[in-house]
């Protein structure tokens, strides 16, 4: 009489506790799949070396009207023959931090039909970023392929083992 009604359905429909271990088993392994996902992907932005902070930002570049230079350097110019002079390091006025800016060496400088300077177009998005994207796409599909894995074979597990009890 002391029976519950999970055990009292289980006793007239034995599919009723198979199915109730089942979903206590996914659950679980979906608590710990997730978190070894996540921890593969953050292992992974480590390991690359990847600065998460940098990745969404844009090139900074010098702007007379709201920089001050500090320093100087020659670089080579797409279209023009010799180095220009340009600024390598500046601070932003705008920048409440106050951290110096520098030129970066993949940005890539261009003369204009105007015989001006100005910042070439570039990749319109980080490989850094799309590789990094690849990675946590494939990290999470990997998961969720190897959970559903993990549950049909327990599942299975479970009915021969019942079977072979019956």
């Amino acid at each position: 009489m002391t029976e519950t009604v999970a055990e009292q359905a289980s006793l007239v429909n034995p599919d009723c506790g198979l199915n109730a271990r089942v979903r206590r088993f996914s659950l679980r392994l979906m608590a710990v799949m997730v978190m070894l996902c996540n921890l593969v992907i953050l292992v992974g932005i480590w390991a690359s070396g990847v600065n998460p902070d940098t990745l969404f930002t844009a090139p900074d570049h010098f702007s007379q009207s709201r920089d001050v230079c500090l320093r100087h350097s020659w670089h080579k110019v797409a279209g023009v023959q010799q180095p220009v002079r340009l600024c390598y390091e500046w601070i932003n006025l705008s920048d409440p931090s106050g951290n110096t800016h520098t030129f970066q060496a993949d940005v890539e400088i261009v003369m204009g039909a105007d015989s001006r300077l100005h910042y070439g177009q570039g990749e319109s998005m980080d490989t850094r970023l799309a590789a990094l994207l690849a990675f946590a796409g494939a990290v999470c599909i990997l998961g969720i392929v190897s959970t559903r894995w993990l549950i049909r074979r327990y599942r299975r597990q479970i009915e021969s083992a019942q079977h072979n009890a019956w």
